[in-house]
């Protein structure tokens, strides 16, 4: 408590001399906790560094394992049933009008805000002081990528994906390139080296004035691209592989996905898993785009340093959700399972005592955390909470619960009946209730996180667990306002 009342104390002197609290907003596509913080035999020495200075957040949980959805969620402070963005078919602007977005609101309390790269997966001017920064720096270097697309480009019309949704629901999609690519040129000549750059002379622009500088990388997403010298940091043949590359056993069927994400790609199968020389060489391309994301973001905070912002900018860096490297099959996010829900969340606050957080936090707290810290008020319809108190005491008691959903078409409804998996995690369990609205229809998941932290059996279908089923179930119905203490 005495830090929160000093850090409120400093921030509120800075702004009384004309200086409140720049933001360093650091969003990073499809990145799990993949990084040496988190105990990951991954080279993120940037974003290590910056957990050793601010607060690592261990057990951060998105509201929904899809970019636009999450972001949405992240960038408005709602949850998805309250966005009404649970896919890629509506926009948060066309359910809430004129919600204030997390930018805007800094916007509309005198910060320059200004974003670089992926920030919503739409665009949304309104948040912005000025047009948002996009690279046009191409996807593809090698000869053979190159001619990759050149196929793609003469037979795509005639070459197309379907993706199997379930229950006969099907969609097409056009091949894709390569799944992953090692050209050998420098880090600006592909686009997150480009963001960066353009970042950094933005920040030097804006330095005599308070900005909310948001920059959003596109690595670790697919296509799995990043220069040569980062693939050359990891030994390939001494990658682990996921120890568990089957469904969770008496899982429901639709719980698992079929990964058409990473199917469309060149060279990868259109049905059945992936070899396991396939499987190596895309986690170590996942390696290798986590480290060269890791290095932008070290020229980012070293601008920061030299530019003597460090002392009076807030800086959090995310993970949109996670990423299945094979684990239960699956090479992708768009499930409930903790591989695609958590994901890295890290804060780091001017003059700050170091630590890590067990607590359980929600990406939808971000928002009234950065508001708070930066002394601006908060939104009354905000579905979060601000965590400023795990700053100074990581180890207090906090929410009993996180709350994510994921849509997805259940066998014997059709197209036109959607269900929605409501997942809840506690402590030391996942609970998630699969239902299609207007219907009885009801499924259950049960994972006990104490005894089976990858979540390989479903505990739900044992008649002996139904007690707990039935208390889970109770608590995931009270809803998130009765997980706030």
């Amino acid at each position: 408590m005495r830090f929160i009342i000093a850090l409120t104390a400093c921030l509120a002197a800075s702004s009384a001399v004309g200086a409140p609290p720049n933001v360093l907003f650091i969003a990073v596509d499809d990145l799990r906790p993949e990084l040496g913080c988190y105990g990951k035999p991954v080279q993120s020495p940037n974003i290590d560094q910056l957990a050793r200075e601010g607060t690592l957040c261990e057990r951060a949980y998105v509201q929904c394992a899809l970019c636009m959805p999450s972001r949405a969620s992240i960038l408005t402070g709602r949850r998805p049933d309250t966005t009404g963005v649970v896919d890629f078919t509506v926009r948060f602007r066309d359910v809430l009008g004129d919600v204030v977005t997390l930018p805007q609101h800094f916007k509309n309390n005198g910060y320059h805000a200004t974003a670089f790269g992926k920030l919503f997966h739409n665009d949304d001017p309104a948040s912005w002081s000025e047009p948002l920064w996009k690279s046009n720096r191409r996807r593809y270097h090698t000869d053979f990528g190159k001619q990759v697309l050149a196929w793609i480009k003469e037979d795509y019309r005639r070459v197309t994906y379907v993706w199997d949704l379930g229950d006969g629901v099907t969609k097409t999609k056009r091949p894709g390139g390569l799944p992953w690519e090692a050209p050998d040129v420098p880090d600006n000549a592909l686009r997150d080296g480009h963001i960066a750059d353009a970042a950094i002379a933005k920040m030097k622009e804006l330095k005599s004035k308070p900005f909310f500088l948001a920059v959003g990388f596109h690595k670790p997403h697919l296509p799995f691209i990043a220069p040569k010298k980062y693939f050359d940091l990891y030994d390939r043949d001494k990658i682990a592989l996921a120890t568990n590359p089957f469904p969770p056993r008496g899982a429901p069927r639709f719980a698992v996905y079929n990964w058409n994400d990473l199917r469309h790609y060149y060279g990868i199968p259109d049905v059945g898993p992936v070899s396991e020389d396939q499987a190596r060489d895309l986690k170590h391309a996942y390696y290798a785009c986590v480290s060269f994301m890791d290095a932008q973001v070290g020229r980012l905070l070293k601008s920061l340093d030299a530019l003597g912002l460090r002392e009076n900018t807030v800086v959090v860096l995310w993970g949109d959700h996670g990423w299945q490297l094979g684990e239960h099959g699956m090479w992708d996010k768009h499930s409930n399972f903790e591989t695609s829900t958590h994901a890295p969340l890290i804060l780091r606050t001017p003059g700050q005592k170091p630590g890590r957080t067990r607590a359980l936090v929600e990406f939808v707290d971000i928002y009234p955390t950065l508001a708070e810290l930066c002394g601006l008020p908060l939104d009354e319809g905000l579905e979060g909470r601000s965590f400023v108190p795990l700053i100074s005491a990581p180890d207090r008691q906090w929410k009993s619960a996180a709350f994510s959903q994921y849509q997805r078409v259940i066998p014997g409804y059709g197209q036109v009946a959607r269900g929605m998996g409501y997942s809840m995690r506690t402590d030391r369990y996942r609970f998630t209730e699969w239902l299609v609205r207007g219907t009885d229809f009801r499924a259950y998941e049960l994972y006990d996180h104490q005894s089976d932290p990858d979540e390989n059996v479903n505990l739900a279908i044992a008649t002996e667990h139904k007690p707990l089923v039935d208390e889970l179930k109770k608590k995931l119905h009270s809803g998130w306002k009765a997980a706030v203490p």
